[in-house]
């Protein structure tokens, strides 16, 4: 780990008199923005980077929150260096942060190569590359699907032969659950296989690469342990419910936090993850670590160090009192979580989020059941994701997510009724 900039945390300006911290947030998207708005209470200068086109174009609120934004191709990992050293040189920065998953690998690199405070850099791959990521938990001795890399058609066929049916494909390091599909045999592995190469579409600029993994299909409940890793140790804030659409793909319709466990499965996850975060090199800041649960086993679906998206920073806090975007702003920084004020008292016991879909809608008119959804009590926050009379994409992955609400319950059961509740009252007409 990388601790020169630990030394220029004093920040002094002219005179002796300190300066707020100048924090470059690469793309920020979901819980990227959190970090935006954060840095703002904070009394902190914020810079976006941004290819700021396409679906990277930033809105008018993040725009109005930034005090500079470097307009650069954030998928060219050294033309952002360039833009970012130049900015460096003339307006020093503090911390540099991933906004955004895809973004994590160049930002690790390029803050380990500036000097500034970063993972070690050798966790850049493992920690999105989905097949070193699982070839370095098996190394350490945890349980991790079985699996095998292709990048043809005759890989594919070796592979699928060897992991045996079902399976699940998916792209090698895509997210969002693009592409992610199980496969019953050869023939649907092959069709998978052509979707994701066939795929013209862009994920914040990037094309889906051919590469995949085929891995063996885990049966059982999945969740994400959501956290941090302090002095070493990896603690988890928030043992995540994940609510997902119907298979053969695996969308994420829901986020509850915290599900109520048993002490000896919370005692077999933690060790779980704290086994993983050190095989990743995850030295500090915030993890998001996806698991399922066949028989109450942890096994490993990815583990990313970045802030969990899908509005789980904000269940968390709702629930916890934790702010995970605090507590990775001052772990940056070098700083005790405490001098950010992470730490407050939670306003629920659970908190969730509904997200609502129709799959094959192709355009809807109108969500019925909408204003009174908002109404009702448990209900904080809605939010439409695409405007009625626009293009609804198929129910493959998170983008064919219409709306969501954000909700909060007394228990980890009441979570989930209201959740099923929430579903039945909005029809997409």
């Amino acid at each position: 780990m990388n601790r020169k900039a630990g030394r220029q945390m004093s920040n002094s300006g002219t005179h002796g008199h300190p300066r707020p911290h100048r924090v470059l947030v690469v793309e920020p998207v979901s819980s990227g923005n959190r970090l935006i708005a954060d840095c703002k209470a904070l009394g902190m200068e914020v810079c976006v980077a941004s290819a700021d086109t396409g679906d990277r174009v930033l809105s008018a609120a993040l725009r109005d929150q930034a005090d500079h934004v470097l307009v650069v191709d954030t998928n060219d990992e050294r033309a952002l260096e360039a833009a970012i050293a130049d900015f460096h040189a003339r307006h020093p920065i503090s911390v540099l942060l991933p906004g955004v998953e895809p973004c994590v690998p160049a930002v690790i690199r390029i803050a380990h190569r500036m000097g500034l405070r970063s993972l070690p850099a050798r966790s850049a791959d493992w920690v999105r590359d989905k097949a070193r990521m699982r070839a370095r938990a098996a190394e350490a001795g945890l349980r991790v699907p079985r699996f095998a890399q292709a990048a043809t058609d005759e890989e594919l066929a070796t592979a699928g032969a060897r992991i045996g049916f079902p399976a699940v494909i998916k792209p090698l390091d895509a997210s969002g659950s693009i592409h992610v599909t199980r496969v019953a045999n050869p023939a649907e592995l092959t069709a998978a296989y052509r979707r994701i190469t066939e795929d013209t579409r862009l994920d914040l600029g990037i094309a889906t690469h051919p590469h995949v993994v085929v891995e063996e299909y885990v049966d059982g409940p999945e969740f994400s342990a959501d956290g941090y890793v302090r002095d070493g140790k990896a603690v988890i804030c928030s043992l995540t419910r994940k609510l997902l659409g119907p298979e053969p793909y695996f969308v994420e319709l829901g986020h509850i936090a915290p599900s109520e466990q048993q002490p000896e499965l919370m005692d077999r996850v933690t060790e779980y993850v704290q086994s993983l975060i050190e095989a990743m090199g995850i030295t500090f800041g915030p993890f998001h670590c996806e698991l399922r649960l066949p028989g109450g086993e942890p096994v490993l679906i990815e583990i990313a160090a970045r802030l969990p998206g899908d509005r789980i920073v904000d269940l968390i806090e709702l629930s916890t009192g934790v702010s995970l975007s605090r507590i990775m702003l001052a772990d940056y920084l070098g700083s005790a979580p405490e001098t950010l004020d992470a730490f407050g008292a939670p306003r629920a016991k659970c908190a969730g989020i509904r997200f609502f879909a129709a799959d094959g809608v192709g355009r809807y008119a109108e969500l019925n059941g909408w204003a009174e959804l908002a109404t009702r009590p448990e209900v904080i926050e809605t939010g439409v994701l695409i405007a009625p009379g626009e293009e609804v994409p198929p129910l493959s992955d998170f983008r064919g997510r219409i709306a969501y609400a954000l909700f909060t319950a007394d228990s980890d059961e009441r979570a989930q009724d209201v959740w099923r509740e929430l579903g039945s009252a909005v029809e997409v007409v």
